[in-house]
C-alpha cells in the first residue's frame, strides 16, 4: 500500500494549486485570468443551454427590426421586443410547444390567459426560418392561430380549420383582423417552386397590419413546426444592437437605424456603469494602499519582539488594524 506516498502526491498537488491561484508573476497571472474567464464562459453557456434546450446551438437572437414594438411603450422598453434586445429561445419539439394567441372567441385571448401573457400581448412569439431555409433571414413574430389543411378525398380539393376563429373544413380563409380574404394555401413559392399544402402556424409581427402568410418578403405559408427555431423567452434589452452594429459593419446593412432612440441611451449607460464599476474598485484600493504605506514604514523602523505566536510581519499587521 502507498498511502503515504499518495498523501504526498495530493499535497504536492495542492500546493501547485495555490501556488497558480495567489501568484502575481505575470505570465502565471495571466494565464489564470484566461482560464477563469473561459470557465465563467463555459458555465453561462452551460446554464443557457439547460434552460433553452438549445444544445450546441444559440440560445438567443439580436432583433433587428421594429415589427413587435407597441405604441407608447415606456423608455427603455424593456418587456417588449425591439430593435436592439436579446431574447432567449426555448426549443420547440411539437405543436403543443407553442400556444397560440387565438381570437376573442376562442384561445388564449379570449381566456386572457395572463400564464400566457408574453412581450406586452397573449401568445407564444416564435422564431422561425421562412420555408424552412437556411440561408433566408429569421422572422421573430407572434403565432396567432393554428391553420389545419387536409385533402377532401371525394370533392377533390383542400379544406381548412381554424379552431380559434370557430371555422371548420371551409375552402378558405377569411379573417379580418389578421388581413386574410379568402385566403387559400398557395401551390407555388415565390420562386415558383411547387409545393404541397400542409398545416402550421398563421404569424403576425405585434406592429403589422397583416399576417407574414399575406407577404411575399415574409412566408406566404403556414410555419411548419420544423422551421422554428425556438419560442422567445426573457430579455436582455439594448444589448443586441452591439451585435447589429458589428453585423452592419461586415454586411453593409444599416439594422441599427432600426434601434429606438432611447434604448441607444440606455445601452450607452448601461456601458458607462460596466465601465465605471472597476475603475472606482482600482481607485478605491489605490487610495486604501496609499493610505496604508506610511503607516507601514511607520512600524517597520521600529524594533518589534517577536514572540512564540507572532513574527514581525502579524506585529506590524496587528498594530495597523488597532491604529484604523
Amino acid at each position: 500500500m502507498n498511502y503515504g506516498r499518495d498523501e504526498a502526491s495530493s499535497l504536492h498537488i495542492k500546493e501547485k494549486f495555490v501556488h497558480f491561484w495567489r501568484s502575481e508573476k505575470g505570465k502565471i497571472s495571466l494565464v489564470r485570468d484566461v482560464v477563469i474567464a473561459l470557465l465563467l464562459v463555459l458555465i453561462l453557456l452551460s446554464a443557457l443551454w439547460a434552460y433553452t434546450g438549445q444544445w450546441g446551438g444559440a440560445p438567443m437572437v439580436a432583433i433587428e427590426s421594429g415589427s413587435m414594438m407597441h405604441p407608447n411603450e415606456p423608455f427603455g422598453r424593456y418587456g417588449t421586443i425591439d430593435a436592439g434586445d436579446m431574447v432567449l429561445l426555448v426549443k420547440v419539439n411539437n405543436r403543443n410547444d407553442v400556444v397560440a394567441r387565438g381570437s376573442e372567441i376562442h384561445g388564449t385571448l379570449a381566456r386572457e390567459d395572463t400564464d400566457n401573457f408574453f412581450y406586452g400581448d397573449y401568445g407564444d412569439v416564435i422564431v422561425y426560418r421562412p420555408y424552412g431555409e437556411d440561408n433566408r433571414d429569421q422572422i421573430i413574430h407572434r403565432a396567432m392561430c393554428w391553420v389545419e389543411v387536409n385533402f377532401d378525398e371525394e370533392e377533390g380539393i383542400y379544406k381548412y380549420t381554424v379552431t380559434d376563429y370557430r371555422i371548420v373544413d371551409k375552402e378558405s380563409v377569411t379573417i379580418p383582423e389578421l388581413g386574410l380574404k379568402e385566403w387559400t394555401h398557395p401551390t407555388k413559392r415565390p420562386d415558383n417552386t411547387p409545393v404541397t399544402p400542409h398545416s402550421g402556424f398563421i404569424t403576425k409581427g405585434d406592429n403589422n397590419d397583416i399576417c407574414d402568410q399575406r407577404s411575399s418578403d415574409l412566408c406566404m405559408e403556414p410555419i411548419k413546426i420544423e422551421w422554428i427555431s425556438g419560442k422567445a423567452r426573457s430579455e436582455l434589452p439594448w444589448i443586441g444592437t452591439i451585435n447589429l452594429f458589428f453585423n452592419d459593419l461586415t454586411g453593409g446593412g444599416n439594422t441599427v437605424g432600426n434601434v429606438p432612440e432611447d434604448c441607444i441611451i440606455c445601452l450607452i449607460l448601461l456601458i458607462a456603469i460596466l465601465v465605471s464599476i472597476p475603475i472606482s474598485l482600482d481607485i478605491y484600493d489605490y487610495y486604501k494602499n496609499q493610505k496604508k504605506q506610511p503607516v507601514e514604514d511607520y512600524f517597520k523602523q521600529k524594533s518589534y519582539p517577536k514572540n512564540e505566536d507572532e513574527d514581525l510581519s502579524e506585529g506590524i499587521e496587528k498594530k495597523i488594524d488597532e491604529k484604523f
